[in-house]
């Protein structure tokens, strides 16, 4: 009998964990903290970060509960997995900090984020970048003469995919709202 051509820790979609104990491999992790929303706790939360050198890659926040006074912050960092230990630990001894989630870990969260992105362009680049906007399934909400501001929602991955096809076509600025996630299943 054959073995088994699985590469050590290739497949986020065995049963079986193969990854190294010891692997020190960077990895993106979206963590999900459930804080008090009062002044100054976002304030603490990304003082965590910025105080020990660690980079947020992406970062929203808002009231979830408006009787309890709670907000959820989400935070896309990258790290080992010690690194992002250490944070989740750091960030729980917070004291308006409830919950600290790592979505990551818990499997492949359902990820999303909106852009708003601006075209200038006229005649063939105006036309294509329509096209485009279609297949990627972005809204045009403005048009002018020379421009577009198109609105797209999905994946970091897709919205990064549709700006680098509108580079050439006259992309002329983007604003994004940073990375909304939840876990998968019950």
């Amino acid at each position: 009998m054959a073995a088994l051509k699985i590469k050590k820790g290739s497949s986020s979609h065995s049963a079986y964990d193969l990854r190294d104990s010891h692997d020190q491999h960077e990895r993106s992790h979206t963590l999900a903290v459930i804080v008090d929303n009062e002044a100054g706790v976002l304030a603490r939360v990304i003082g965590l970060f910025s105080g020990r050198g660690y980079n947020i890659d992406s970062l929203t926040v808002a009231e979830v509960d408006h009787k309890g006074h709670r907000s959820r912050i989400t935070v896309v960092t990258r790290g080992t997995e010690n690194v992002i230990d250490q944070i989740k630990a750091q960030l729980g001894r917070i004291v308006p900090v409830h919950e600290v989630k790592d979505l990551t870990v818990e499997g492949y969260p359902v990820e999303r984020e909106l852009a708003l992105i601006k075209v200038a362009g006229t005649g063939d680049k105006r036309i294509e970048a329509l096209r485009l906007a279609e297949i990627f399934r972005a809204n045009v909400v403005d048009s002018t003469l020379e421009s577009f501001v198109f609105e797209i929602t999905g994946t970091p991955e897709k919205i990064d995919a549709f700006a680098d096809l509108m580079r050439p076509l006259g992309l002329a600025e983007v604003a994004r709202t940073g990375v909304a996630a939840l876990s998968r299943g019950a």
